[in-house]
């Protein structure tokens, strides 16, 4: 028996919300919706020139797959992340929020070094543009990858992110592959955005070959894929890797997992920050498949979770995940999919 159902790997991220008005986006000449990598004095800059007054800055401990593995924690699985954080401000309530969540993440915490970052911009029509500095979660490497917590997961969930730091992550990646394997963990990947897999292809596609599950939206199927369409990527995917599931916002979910195909409808709502929907899908899908539910129930369950962490501001739910579940559930009909 695996004492964690889900090991995160990834960058351990502090998220800083700041909402903005389209005048105040507009001034800033960014590309909406999109993450960008950036130095800390770029977001020191966001800071002087927004802070204060109507803008109020909201901390919540995140990254792409610890958001993931949040949701999972939320729900009532087990779970375990490894990722690093610096010994400032950051890092430290990073750690206090995972213990009171009662996920292990080992010792994370590296002396003299910067946490990272992601000033996350919530512009009215919910979309979110996100500026991040790294820090110390640059650093994840292979040294860092704990045998145990891997061993004793069910499912390793990696995130895409971390290919994009080829001399340190992607060697973690490919030590928590073989760590995974040795052990008969099943592997997930997410691709976090779609400029990963264009960007790292090589280094993405080895690691597909090996995994179990991808989770990724329409745009990241199609850059995965190279195709021009979503049906045509999910159609694609089939040759690429067992399991997979292409979340595709209003349009609902393409779910391929153990032999069964279907499409999952979304739930409609009034978003406000689509900011951790993905993630929020992933960790809540991870959570059903590893307590009894059939793939097309846990899509069912993870779109009601999406659509209210959507309807709210910042990627954590601030209901009661439990109960949300059991609603979204509880009208599952199997004429309600489509294979």
């Amino acid at each position: 028996m695996k004492r964690y159902d889900v090991c995160g790997l990834g960058n351990a991220i502090v998220d800083i919300f700041l909402q903005l008005s389209d005048e105040e986006f507009a001034q800033l000449q960014y590309e909406r919706g999109t993450m960008r990598l950036v130095e800390l004095a770029d977001q020191k800059a966001l800071f002087t020139k927004f802070a204060g007054g109507s803008h109020d800055l909201q901390l919540v401990s995140g990254g792409s797959v610890a958001n993931s593995i949040i949701a999972v924690s939320q729900l009532g699985g087990t779970s375990a992340f490894i990722g690093c954080v610096g010994d400032d401000r950051y890092g430290l309530h990073y750690v206090e929020e995972f213990s009171d969540l009662k996920i292990n993440i080992g010792n994370p915490v590296m002396v003299g070094e910067s946490t990272g970052t992601s000033v996350v911009i919530i512009t009215p029509d919910a979309e979110r543009t996100m500026r991040t500095c790294l820090g110390v979660a640059s650093q994840l490497t292979a040294r860092h990858i704990d045998e145990d917590r891997i061993a004793n997961a069910t499912w390793l969930f990696i995130e895409g992110y971390v290919f994009a730091n080829p001399e340190t992550g992607q060697h973690a990646i490919r030590r928590a592959i073989e760590v995974a394997k040795s052990h008969g963990t099943k592997i997930a990947i997410t691709c976090s955005e779609a400029f990963v897999p264009a960007a790292f292809g090589t280094p993405f596609h080895e690691a597909l070959k090996q995994a179990d599950l991808l989770f990724c939206n329409a745009p990241e199927s199609m850059a995965v894929t190279a195709t021009e369409s979503t049906t045509a990527a999910f159609e694609a995917l089939r040759s690429m890797v067992p399991n997979c599931v292409v979340t595709d916002g209003p349009h609902g979910a393409f779910v391929r997992y153990d032999g069964e195909e279907l499409h999952v409808p979304a739930f409609a709502c009034h978003p406000k920050d689509l900011t951790g929907a993905g993630d929020m899908f992933a960790g809540a899908f991870l959570y059903g498949i590893t307590h009894g539910y059939g793939p097309g129930v846990a899509a069912q369950g993870a779109n009601y979770l999406c659509s209210k962490v959507i309807s709210q501001v910042g990627a954590r739910l601030q209901d009661n995940a439990v109960r949300l579940w059991q609603e979204g559930i509880e009208h599952f009909r199997a004429d309600d999919v489509g294979g």
